[in-house]
């Protein structure tokens, strides 16, 4: 019997090798082309663009809609940095989605808001609009207060009562750069409108010197849990989303940051309210429609425009959050599962959407099977010693190599973290993550599946701290 069961194990364990190695292979590939793409932006003036952007008569209007669910630490600091964005035309649409705190009250008296009077069309169904106002002192800044509905409602209600032709979807707790707007409609204007969605990159407000909405001073967080997050969206937005933009075959915008067609997603139906992973499930929708239509618009990612975000600093609070990502990241691959291998969706069926099915969501399945195969294996020898070492030596590369690539591509074409220690902090930690981040983050993904399956939707609201200092 003992014999039996170290053959499956070794074949189980030589399965995951293999499948481990093809996935650094993949990573490999899109390391290639990021540092490409990289490589041509690197030397441009980020400022040569800005200029002929903010004085030309077809740079597009647009709504910044901030879905706010309890939000009352953060809101005025988030707004704050709105008003102070380079862009020449805007405004703000602040949605309190049944805030049970001050949200409301502190929008209200630090902007001096009143009853407002503006048209209100139902292009998508949202829970009811209670109340809408407007400040006095900076007219292009409005609250809506609605019945909670969740974060993809509350989009849905902005899209209702914006009256420009693109919107940018934004988190209450984030902040973006002065000129990060401007460089994320670029692409749109210089496409004459083909390009229908943009996005971002998303980085760690923690530890940031923050001063009336703007960061002053960019710092690395000292909380480990922080630290290995900052890691996560540098190899997240430096390496899968540069690559995957360029063939026009990226899935996801993220949620805290992203401008959208309006016409387009009103066409779409809308954010689907039913899903946790709302933000990807929109993204794979368009694609969809547009492949359905024969329509040659794009969406695409844009490394250079930074929005900063207070991500969890508690163990508790990631946990819901990665849960809920991967049950977003599931929900959204069955509902669309129409697409996989159709070529009829062209790239997007026959590439992204199984990388993502494979990859992206099989991943932590695998990894998990690993961790237990080696323990078990190990504790009552039924895996032969090489193997147990050779499969622990792939699964720490491919838990470490492109974290650590990741760094590298920041510090050589982005450089936000200006001192040497900071960078050598960051190698450090990306040695660390397969001992102790990864297989936190493989569990809580693993239960993501389980709650898909379940359908049960832990909106896991995170508490915030704050990102102004």
């Amino acid at each position: 019997m003992h014999d039996i069961w170290s053959t499956i194990f070794s074949i189980a364990s030589i399965a995951i090798i293999l499948y481990l190695f093809i996935i650094i292979f993949i990573y490999s590939a899109f390391f290639l082309l990021s540092i490409r793409k990289i490589w041509l932006e690197k030397d441009l003036d980020p400022h040569e663009p800005i200029e002929d952007v903010m004085e030309s008569s077809d740079t597009y209007p647009l709504s910044i809609i901030v879905p706010a669910y309890n939000e009352e630490v953060g809101i005025v600091p988030t707004v704050q940095s709105l008003l102070s964005i380079n862009y020449p035309e805007y405004e703000i649409l602040v949605i309190d989605d049944g805030s049970k705190d001050k949200t409301s009250e502190k929008m209200i008296e630090h902007y001096k808001m009143v009853p407002s009077q503006r048209a209100v069309r139902n292009h998508i169904e949202s829970k009811k609009l209670l109340e809408l106002y407007q400040s006095t002192t900076n007219p292009s800044v409005f609250l809506a207060r609605k019945e909670n509905g969740g974060k993809a409602d509350s989009l849905n209600c902005g899209i209702n009562i914006s009256k420009y032709p693109y919107f940018c979807a934004m988190d209450a707790d984030s902040i973006i750069e002065r000129n990060a707007l401007i460089k994320t409609m670029k692409p749109i204007l210089d496409s004459n409108g083909q390009v229908i969605v943009t996005g971002g990159t998303i980085r760690v407000a923690n530890g940031c010197s923050i001063n009336r909405g703007s960061i002053e001073k960019v710092r690395l967080p000292n909380n480990p849990l922080v630290i290995m997050q900052v890691i996560d969206y540098l190899r997240a937005f430096l390496i899968g989303r540069i690559s995957m933009s360029r063939y026009n075959w990226l899935l996801i915008i993220s949620g805290a940051f992203g401008v959208f067609h309006k016409q387009w997603v009103i066409k779409a139906g809308g954010y689907r309210t039913s899903t946790v992973g709302e933000d990807m499930e929109l993204i794979v929708r368009l694609h969809r429609l547009l492949k359905e239509s024969n329509s040659t618009d794009r969406i695409e990612y844009i490394a250079d425009p930074v929005c900063w975000t207070e991500v969890p600093s508690d163990i508790s609070i990631l946990r819901k959050q990665r849960r809920r990502w991967h049950q977003g990241l599931t929900e959204t691959i069955f509902l669309h599962r129409k697409m996989m291998f159709n070529p009829k969706y062209k790239g997007i069926g026959t590439i992204s959407y199984p990388y993502y099915v494979f990859v992206e969501w099989l991943g932590p399945v695998v990894e998990f099977l690993g961790y237990i195969i080696f323990i078990i294996g190990i504790l009552f020898s039924l895996i032969h010693l090489e193997i147990a070492i050779l499969l622990f030596a792939v699964a720490f590369l491919y838990g470490t190599l492109f974290s650590i690539s990741a760094v590298l591509l920041e510090e050589w074409g982005y450089r936000r973290y200006p001192k040497p220690m900071e960078l050598v902090k960051l190698f450090l930690y990306a040695f660390t993550e397969t001992f102790w981040y990864r297989p936190l983050t493989v569990i809580w993904r693993m239960e993501g599946i389980w709650s898909a399956l379940r359908r049960k939707h832990d909106w896991g609201a995170m508490t915030r701290k704050g990102v102004s200092e």
